[in-house]
């Protein structure tokens, strides 16, 4: 009876209930930019409407009288443009979802054709050994590229490229996506000969186009440095424990596609895959020479792209129809992050239909004239980056506030000098956080890592460069800087 009792105890205390505490989860992001699109929608009721009258600006542009702000009748978004705010979004975006499914799909028939798994290994070989070097060249190059011609966009086209790559040699898809997107951004951020926000914010500010590049090549410097320490700590743990990733059980397939394949057999390319290698270098170089001379943009390289595929998949030896399928496959691997580009778009067209965007500008710009002289330039800084989450585009940025900052400057006691550094600063620390960033998250999307993996990946980095950012703006407040 005794031992009846007792077992009769033991399973009473073993159907007690355990409670488990739960771990907080990160929202999924399309639950993140709908609540963004919700809070835009209700700002179109609270915040005034506002609008600067739109004048002619550098190189045939669009920018704004500062001085032209005024209240218009309240256009507060009702039922049905918040209903189709998400498909106007996508219409909006469409130009860069369109160019996400493209390189989707051309780098899916290029990985049919055999061409990315000889290139990997044969890098992989060379790099066998001190794989880590391979880490800070890539960098030092993509960002240099990203100083000069300032197309953060190139992460779209380095991705692809290098995954496979990374993989091989034992590190994961952030490590990849890290190196391209840390990379242009620390390269366009600190842009000392960058067009795209150096030469047009200086421009509408009416500085002479690149002065002051002394104190920025510093900056480039810094910058570039902290980002490949950074990624090398990172890579350098996963390289040590594999399951120390931070997408381990999402690279499964890719190690199981490219990891220690050169230790198994050597790569040999066939006489039609050497043919279609030397195509696809050729066709690469006609991309790069449209970009720099003829001014192409995603439109022109998706249509590149799509002949690039069938030229050198025919070459290569594959059939019309292997060469859809890849397209189809590439198509569905970064699905996701191409739908995510349209609903972050949404966040502004809900803020153009309320008219409330220049307002929101209007109103930060009276903001930084409240700090103190001496972190008026930090001020500028944190309004910028703040904006830049509505407007992640360089330009398009610089030509809303620039034409408010610059004046603004002046009144302040900050140099415009330091007024266009803060601008580059705010510009380009948010462009790989926001999910609004259509490029970046269809770059995120090319790795196969989600933006709450990439958001713990990257935050430690982005407020190290922060810091970084106040520094410099400091000294160049300090020493009055004007280059």
């Amino acid at each position: 009876m005794a031992i009846e009792k007792s077992t009769q105890s033991s399973i009473k205390i073993n159907e007690e209930p355990q409670f488990v505490k739960k771990k907080f989860a990160m929202p999924h992001i399309y639950v993140i930019l709908f609540l963004f699109i919700i809070l835009a929608s209700i700002a179109t009721y609270i915040v005034p409407a506002g609008v600067y009258e739109q004048v002619p600006g550098p190189e045939g542009r669009t920018t704004i009288d500062p001085n032209s702000y005024q209240r218009v009748k309240q256009t507060a978004v009702g039922l049905t443009e918040f209903m189709t705010a998400i498909p106007r979004g996508l219409v909006a975006a469409g130009e860069v979802v369109f160019f996400t499914f493209i390189i989707g799909g051309i780098f899916a028939v290029i990985r049919k054709t055999g061409l990315i798994e000889i290139g990997v290994d044969r890098l992989t070989r060379k790099f066998a050994s001190r794989s880590i070097v391979l880490i800070p060249v890539l960098i030092v190059v993509f960002a240099t590229v990203c100083s000069l011609i300032g197309t953060q966009e190139l992460s779209l086209v380095y991705v692809p490229v290098i995954l496979p790559l990374m993989i091989a040699l034992g590190y994961d898809s952030v490590v990849a996506a890290a190196v391209a997107l840390v990379a242009t951004t620390a390269g366009f951020m600190t842009g000392f000969l960058n067009p795209i926000n150096t030469g047009l914010g200086q421009k509408i500010s009416g500085l002479p186009v690149f002065s002051g590049i002394e104190l920025r090549i510093i900056a480039f410097v810094v910058f570039v440095l902290a980002g490949i320490i950074y990624i090398i700590r990172y890579a350098q743990k996963v390289k040590r424990n594999p399951e120390a990733s931070l997408v381990y059980e999402e690279d499964s397939r890719k190690r199981t596609v490219y990891l220690n394949k050169s230790a198994i057999n050597k790569c040999h390319a066939t006489t039609r895959q050497k043919a279609a290698s030397v195509v696809l270098i050729g066709i690469f170089s006609l991309l790069v020479y449209g970009v720099l001379a003829k001014g192409w943009f995603m439109l022109e390289m998706s249509g590149l792209f799509i002949i690039m595929g069938i030229v050198v998949g025919l070459i290569a030896g594959l059939k019309l129809t292997d060469i859809c399928e890849g397209f189809n496959e590439g198509f569905r691997e970064v699905l996701v992050g191409a739908i995510i580009i349209g609903i972050a778009r949404a966040v502004a067209v809900v803020m153009e239909d309320g008219q409330v965007m220049d307002t929101v500008v209007h109103s930060l710009g009276a903001f930084v004239g409240e700090f103190p002289a001496v972190f008026s330039a930090i001020g500028m800084f944190i309004v910028q980056m703040l904006f830049n989450f509505l407007i992640p585009s360089g330009s398009g940025q610089a030509l809303v506030t620039m034409p408010i900052m610059a004046p603004l400057s002046d009144l302040i006691g900050v140099t415009r000098q330091t007024a266009v550094l803060a601008y580059q600063f705010g510009d380009g620390l948010g462009n790989i956080l926001f999910p609004t960033s259509g490029y970046f998250m269809a770059t995120l999307a090319l790795a196969g890592v989600s933006w709450q993996k990439w958001a713990r990946f990257y935050l430690p980095l982005f407020l190290i460069w922060f810091s970084l950012a106040v520094v410099f703006l400091l000294i160049a407040q300090t020493i009055q800087w004007n280059g």
